[in-house]
């Protein structure tokens, strides 16, 4: 702490040059922590995997589908308690820029798979008996400002319907998952309407997802439902909820490493800019370093000196824009549902904290050798 005068005054020294540098680093730092919270949360995320349901999705990819009438081939498997399905069906609201998920359910059985939607009973009534209901997480009623009432016009993408116009419906519930780190922003549509109303693929399905009486029996029950489909037109592929889960991340694409390679394209550039910066603010203070040395600073003390400003400048740098990711990111959560529950982690900033002092080191050890090795009379003797 006795050299820290020393350090500001060589970090103040060309206000401007380190006014560019620290920004290049406040940016960085900033990426960092928006980018590696996202890539956390994909790749680990809150196990809110249901543990007693599985999956049963077309075989070959995510985007064929499955007959309905499956349905009463996997009821009789032995230890399946409750079926129901879900749908992707794309569509867009409003000025079509705001992305949410849309699925048309099975409104009957879909919520008892899934107890952790919590809907009033009267609203839950009303999702089964209205034709055109639909029900929508708390999230999403709040930024679009809806309520219980509520007309809802979605323009089809993927599924016509016969008049080849708008989907109408009719806003029905509300939910919300209290207590979960996981996203409400999501939309559900009556099956029933939507698969009568549809220009085509009546009688299909996205997936099923059925509700498993003993989870030891998983696979087991997995591979029952899959023979029962196997070589037929429409054949299955089941897992768990977790399973599917990770490997629909996969077709879609490999976030983890996605977001390394931005990471790394971005903190190469920036060690070279910052070690650039440190060793041009050593070049022009050499005679200043040799002073030091003629007034009695030893070798070690001026290494240290130089090291300690290279990595002073480095997290003067991280820390703002690491706080900055943090406050942020709730908004991001809001605007785009895909990242509602992103937040970033106490692991997430001491990530940054000690990337910030590697940085610091590496990009600070060869000027502070430099300044090690520094001979005196020669350094005083080449700029007189």
């Amino acid at each position: 702490m006795r050299y820290f005068g020393l350090i500001w005054a060589a970090l103040y020294r060309k206000p401007v040059r380190s006014f560019l540098t620290l920004a290049s680093l406040f940016v960085a730092f900033l990426l960092f922590g928006l980018l590696q919270s996202v890539s956390v949360a994909f790749s680990e995320g809150p196990d809110l995997d249901g543990v007693d349901r599985l999956i049963i999705a077309p075989k070959y990819s995510i985007i064929d589908q499955l007959p309905l009438n499956y349905s009463r081939q996997i009821l009789q498997v032995k230890g399946v308690e409750v079926l129901s399905h879900q749908t992707w069906f794309g569509g867009t609201f409003r000025n079509g820029r705001s992305f949410f998920p849309r699925f048309p359910i099975q409104p009957e059985t879909f919520m008892d798979i899934y107890p952790e939607l919590v809907l009033p009973q009267d609203q839950r009534q009303a999702f089964i008996n209205t034709r055109t209901g639909v029900i929508i997480g708390r999230s999403l009623a709040q930024k679009f400002n809806l309520k219980v009432g509520d007309k809802l016009p979605l323009t089809a993408t993927i599924w016509e319907n016969k008049d080849k116009g708008p989907w109408e419906f009719d806003l029905v519930g509300i939910y919300d998952i209290p207590g979960e780190e996981v996203s409400d922003a999501q939309l559900f549509i009556n099956y029933n309407y939507f698969d009568e109303y549809r220009l085509r693929g009546t009688g299909l399905v996205g997936k099923f997802i059925v509700r498993i009486d003993n989870p030891d029996r998983a696979a087991e029950v997995a591979l029952e439902i899959d023979t029962l489909f196997a070589n037929s037109s429409n054949e299955t592929k089941t897992s768990t909820e977790k399973a599917y889960n990770q490997m629909f991340a996969n077709q879609v694409g490999d976030i983890g490493f996605i977001m390394t390679s931005i990471l790394s394209a971005v903190f190469f550039t920036i060690l070279l800019l910052t070690g650039n910066t440190m060793a041009q603010g050593i070049r022009e203070r050499i005679p200043e370093l040799a002073i030091l040395k003629t007034l009695g600073f030893s070798n070690v003390s001026v290494l240290l000196i130089v090291m300690s400003e290279s990595i002073l400048m480095v997290l003067i740098g991280c820390v703002p824009g690491l706080f900055a990711a943090s406050a942020i990111l709730p908004g991001l959560a809001v605007s785009v549902s895909f990242l509602a529950g992103v937040e970033m982690s106490a692991f997430v900033f001491a990530q940054g904290m000690v990337l910030a002092v590697l940085l610091g080191l590496i990009v600070g050890t060869p000027p502070a050798l430099r300044a090690l090795r520094l001979n005196i009379v020669d350094a005083l003797g080449e700029h007189q």
